[in-house]
């Protein structure tokens, strides 16, 4: 039987070893470039559910990599086979402390937890302290063919707050580095990536305010805890060193260098560097999780003072690109540690669920309770349009554009994970006279290119409560048709047809256009139809639910996208007669959508053939 560790890893590489003895890791040996083809390995293995892999040959770089770590659920939760539940109480504790006070004698054990956690400042024999080296001599790993340059997929940026200093209020956070490209000077300046209201940035934002430097810490590899440590949406108070000493069962170690910078002791690279107030330079592009570019920007520059690493370190990177990719298994498996925590904050919500398929953030599913004047019968939403409103103002979920969100009373057993059994649900209920209600002039997702200006567009929310009004069409009737120019259509899902459509041609009329066609479709038989997405491709748009959501919900802008058939506005509230019309074509102002190289892709297919290192794997 293959050895198992039982304890926490102390580094990376003993993390490797513990995955390759027990057929969880491949190692790559035949050399392998960082321009496009280690990305395009990896989302190969990825798509398999294949291991995690290392490279060990890499073109331009004396050092190797490693990939997919948490490719799998079922690879993460063996990595922290020794932890996982005694973490998951942890983070419910700190969620709901009343839990705790009510049944302290039951908790006994999570208060050990975190106190056995906490970060331990060690200098001494710190692996870390082994050499340094420059930037251009890491792994200079390019995903997309149109990206500004190598970028650092999966570091664990670190920043403390000038006002109170020390780990214990510090920010772990994963937020992208350019390497190198545009105008950055060769192994003397990176690019940091975040938006303000992020924990780095409003350190930033305090020490701009003092005029003095930020110190920035980029901690990559290390024991798999600390990277995982870096995306958690942790609870108020719970530090993510603590949490990554927790859940690696080994705390954190750190010390100061002779700049006053931040060191973590067990990584396996540190790139530390300082931001200045104010300087600024251009950053992208890169593909990133909405599926496509996001463009160039300016973004805070980080002058590079030191580049440290352990003995044979290993390069940690993941890929980003249209989901599902290995952030997806990211979020599965954040998903288990955290369980109802954010539901348990908002009152009368069961769950939420941000569609990882529509790019993640564009759209929602939600659940809530239906309480309101119970004895009045009353089939409208009431209840979940007060719950949506709080969604729509949470930390990650203010970012969405589409909320659709039914009332849990309706139908207790209705899974938020299964697309085409939500967007059923919905739709067989929906009053689309009533029961859209648009925020417009909002914010939405940096990423996303599809509003009117950069963070700029609008949101809407899709409730739904009360009982079934009708059936929806699961074939398109004969003789089925459109009124010019709209004529191929395929139904994507129950209700839901894909129309293809013209090309987009920036005319401001375009939207009166539709418009007008919505009114001459009147006559049309749309009887179980609720919905008309106008896209590029039909075939491509319906030939699966995954394909239906990104389409819809990642080209278009609600506020000037959603049309109807017999669309009207009355008291300032808009509705439609007939189905919803969402014109999901491709925009001028849309960022372009990522693109596989052909010729990369031929070289992986000869990876998998017989006798080549992916052979049984792809």
């Amino acid at each position: 039987m293959p050895k198992t560790i039982s304890m926490g890893y102390s580094s990376l590489a003993e993390c490797i070893n513990d995955l390759e003895r027990n057929g969880h890791l491949i190692r790559i040996k035949q050399e392998v470039d960082p321009y496009l083809e280690m990305a395009a390995i990896h989302m190969r293995v990825y798509d398999a559910q294949g291991p995690a892999l290392l490279f060990e040959n890499i073109k331009g770089s004396p050092f190797p990599a490693v990939s997919n770590l948490f490719g799998t659920l079922e690879r993460s939760r063996f990595m922290f086979r020794d932890t996982l539940d005694k973490i998951k109480v942890l983070v419910d504790v700190k969620s709901d402390p009343m839990r705790a006070i009510k049944r302290p004698f039951s908790y006994l054990h999570v208060v050990s937890t975190a106190l056995s956690a906490l970060p331990w400042k060690k200098k001494s024999n710190a692996p870390i302290l082994y050499g340094t080296t420059r930037i251009s001599q890491l792994p200079q790993i390019v995903n997309w063919s149109m990206d500004g340059g190598p970028f650092v997929t999966m570091p664990q940026v670190y920043t403390e707050d000038v006002g109170k200093p020390g780990p214990m209020q510090a920010n772990l956070g994963m937020y992208r580095i350019q390497l190198a490209g545009n105008d950055y000077i060769q192994d003397a300046e990176v690019g940091l990536h975040y938006q303000l209201h992020r924990g780095i940035g409003v350190h930033q934002t305090k020490a701009n305010a003092l005029g003095r430097p930020l110190k920035v810490s980029i901690f990559v590899g290390g024991p798999p805890s600390h990277p995982l440590s870096a995306v958690m949406p942790l609870p108020e108070g719970l530090s993510e060193l603590t949490f990554a000493g927790a859940l690696g069962n080994r705390r954190f170690r750190y010390f100061y260098d002779d700049e006053g910078f931040c060191i973590s002791a067990d990584a396996d690279f540190v790139i530390t560097g300082t931001v200045y107030p104010g300087e600024n330079k251009p950053e992208g592009p890169f593909g990133d999780h909405l599926g496509y570019y996001s463009l160039v920007h300016p973004f805070p520059l980080m002058h590079v003072h030191k580049v440290y690493h352990r003995k044979n370190p290993i390069w940690s990177f993941t890929v980003v690109g249209r989901p599902p990719q290995e952030d997806t298994s990211f979020g599965a498996l954040i998903h288990e540690i955290t369980g109802s925590a954010i539901p348990q904050e908002i009152n009368g919500l069961h769950a939420v669920h941000a569609v990882d398929a529509a790019g993640v953030h564009p759209l929602l599913f939600a659940i809530g309770s239906e309480r309101y004047t119970p004895y009045l019968n009353m089939d409208r939403p009431q209840e979940i349009l007060t719950i949506a409103n709080q969604i729509l103002g949470k930390n990650q979920l203010s970012l969405a554009k589409y909320l659709f969100i039914s009332a849990y009373q309706d139908d207790p057993s209705l899974d938020i994970h299964d697309v085409p059994a939500f967007l059923k649900h919905i739709f067989e209920r929906i009053d689309l006279e009533r029961d859209l209600h648009f925020h417009t002039q909002t914010t939405i997702d940096t990423l996303d290119y599809s509003g009117d200006g950069l963070n700029a567009g609008s949101k809407v929310v899709f409730a739904a409560a009360g009982g079934k009004k009708r059936e929806l069409a699961i074939e398109l009737p004969g003789g089925f048709g459109l009124p010019q120019p709209f004529q191929a259509c395929k139904l994507a899902l129950p209700g839901v047809v894909a129309v293809e459509a013209p090309p987009f041609t920036n005319d401001e009329t375009e939207a009166d256009r539709i418009e007008r066609w919505g009114q001459d479709a009147a006559e049309v038989d749309f009887s179980g139809i609720m919905l008309l997405v106008l896209c590029d491709d039909a075939a491509f748009t319906a030939a699966n639910a995954n394909n239906l959501v990104w389409v819809a919900f990642t080209r278009s802008n609600p506020s000037h996208d959603i049309h109807g058939v017999q669309g009207f506005t009355k008291h300032k509230h808009w509705g439609c007669r007939g189905p919803i019309i969402i014109d999901a074509r491709k925009k001028p102002h849309h960022a372009p959508e990522l693109i596989k190289d052909p010729t990369v892709e031929r070289k992986v297919d000869a990876m998998g053939a017989m006798g080549g290192p992916l052979h049984g794997v792809i």
